[in-house]
């Protein structure tokens, strides 16, 4: 656990770099994890497929997190392409709080770099959450194209957590997965409940112009 002394010495030893003395590493899912359910609005990464995963290092200290993956909504992909293997979404991006100016799109862009050697793909989607009070200005700032405003959704509320409807669907070798039975359970016995999103607005970068 981290405590408050010990950020604050990670604080110290951050601000006195300029961000473009940070360091991007492709890593496994394991290795970003903690962090993203620590630092993250959502504090989860249930359900989400991991396919590419970055972390953002200052020396040896992780500051900041980011993964593409598939698209979270079936079908959504033909929105964007003729074909799903041409679409992967920005699913998770996170830094600690009090990074430099530009720290967030610095990360974005080496990441697309990365990307682009490691997928053949050309379009990456990213969402802004209304539900909490997103727009996008990350994303403006990387040169993503805006496409406007989606329905919200119909999702899932558990432990101050939002989780997608097909959570409690998530099957390994034809059975649920452990943590859709425990939502399933939760749903059941009233812990979890169903609310209405408020929408997202919707960027695209096309990594192949």
């Amino acid at each position: 656990m981290i405590t408050n002394l010990m950020m604050m010495m990670i604080i110290r030893k951050y601000l006195i770099l300029q961000v473009k003395e940070f360091k991007v590493i492709e890593c496994d899912r394991n290795f970003i994890k903690d962090f993203i359910e620590t630092y993250h609005y959502s504090k989860s990464i249930n359900g989400c497929i991991t396919d590419y995963c970055y972390a953002l290092l200052n020396g040896d200290i992780l500051i900041g997190a980011l993964f593409y993956g598939r698209l979270a909504m079936a079908n959504q992909w033909k929105r964007f392409a003729d074909n799903p293997k041409e679409v992967i979404e920005l699913r998770r991006l996170v830094c600690i709080d009090d990074t430099p100016k530009n720290t967030e799109s610095f990360f974005i862009a080496k990441t697309l770099k990365l990307l682009k050697k490691s997928w053949n793909g050309s379009i990456v989607v990213s969402y802004a959450d209304l539900e909490y009070n997103h727009v996008g200005t990350v994303y403006k700032a990387s040169n993503f194209s805006y496409l406007g405003l989606s329905k919200g959704a119909n999702v899932i509320c558990f432990n101050n957590k939002l989780y997608h409807d097909k959570a409690i669907r998530t099957k390994y070798k034809g059975e649920l997965k452990p943590f859709a039975k425990r939502l399933k359970e939760a749903l059941d016995s009233g812990e979890a409940f169903y609310k209405n999103t408020k929408g997202k607005h919707t960027y695209i970068y096309r990594l192949k112009k």
